[in-house]
């Protein structure tokens, strides 16, 4: 039995990782956090070939004690802005060691801020990436890092998230309130349409992409179901759970305001660029090579992480 280790795995991208790892045969899951109180309220459902190991990727040992054994090693590590000019590149340089003790297979969840701007074109994996923030920066960087690393490395981009335990999310955001039936807000224009991906869907391809040989050594872009905008999806909320309250917008004077007192708002001003310009993934890739992507229609997925949410409350 082959072993994967997700490093993250109390995020949203890791909590899905390892629930698509588990559905393949003769594969040990490692779930890696800090705090495993949490990781065994996620995961206490699940069957036996699952661990919880607490693990710090800020320490060194630690993370290479938490990865013995691996044949796949998932980055899905996230870190709140404020903390990513000090700490992400120490964070890498360790997961980087890991993986060349373990020789093990790195597969590295990314966003796309490396892109930069789109000027309205799809973008695909052969597109420059010519970053213009500090953190877009700060992820090319990161993927320059793994490039030169020699380790065996595939490098996802991903649009924003939503569903199952996307709890650092933009429509997280939206979403919470709508469970607990308040008035809510939506952060950017409503009436310019955004992509977003599922997941579920996000990890289905992503593992399917890690358990192939002759994917390494490459980027890959795994866009969601097309566009929605933000009145869209107000109108499905609308529809399928009779939600009445009001919806505010949130602008990026309200963030840039907000930053005044708040460090994570602040990191957050410049990437408000992504809600008035937003940047479109192309899958053409893979689905050229490796099959048609998992695309759960925004109408299904939305309800599903509302449904997912309200389990949670309940608990």
């Amino acid at each position: 039995m082959k072993k994967a280790v997700i490093l993250g795995a109390s995020g949203g991208m890791g909590y899905n990782l390892v629930h698509e790892l588990l559905n393949r045969e003769n594969i040990e899951v490692v779930a890696v956090a800090r705090n495993t109180e949490k990781m065994k309220k996620m995961f206490h459902r699940l069957n036996g070939r699952i661990s919880i190991v607490a693990g710090d990727a800020l320490h060194r040992s630690s993370i290479l004690q938490a990865c013995e054994g691996a044949e796949w090693i998932f980055h899905a590590i996230n870190i709140p802005y404020p903390q990513w000019e000090r700490d992400l590149l120490i964070i890498m340089e360790n997961v980087l060691a890991a993986a060349k003790k373990e020789k093990a297979k790195l597969v590295v969840v990314d966003n796309i801020y490396a892109y930069g701007r789109s000027n309205g074109k799809t973008m695909s994996e052969t597109d420059p990436k010519n970053p213009h923030t500090k953190k877009g920066k700060i992820r090319l960087r990161l993927a320059e890092m793994v490039e030169k690393s020699g380790v065996d490395y595939l490098i996802a981009h991903f649009p924003d998230f939503y569903g199952p335990c996307g709890e650092k999310t933009l429509l997280h955001h939206t979403l919470k309130k709508v469970v607990q039936n308040k008035r809510s807000q939506f952060i950017g224009d409503l009436n310019i349409p955004r992509e977003y991906i599922f997941l579920p869907d996000g990890a289905k391809a992503l593992v399917e992409l890690a358990l192939r040989d002759d994917t390494y050594h490459e980027h890959w872009n795994i866009p969601g179901a097309g566009v929605i905008s933000g009145r869209e999806i107000i109108q499905i909320l609308r529809e399928k759970l009779q939600y009445e309250k009001k919806v505010s917008v949130v602008t990026k004077s309200m963030i840039y305001f907000l930053g005044l007192f708040s460090p994570m708002m602040k990191e957050m001003v410049e990437m408000m660029y992504l809600v008035e310009e937003p940047v479109v993934l192309s899958g053409e890739k893979f689905e050229k090579r490796i099959g048609p992507l998992p695309k759960t229609p925004y109408e299904q997925g939305i309800i599903a992480t509302v449904d997912f949410m309200k389990h949670q409350e309940e608990a």
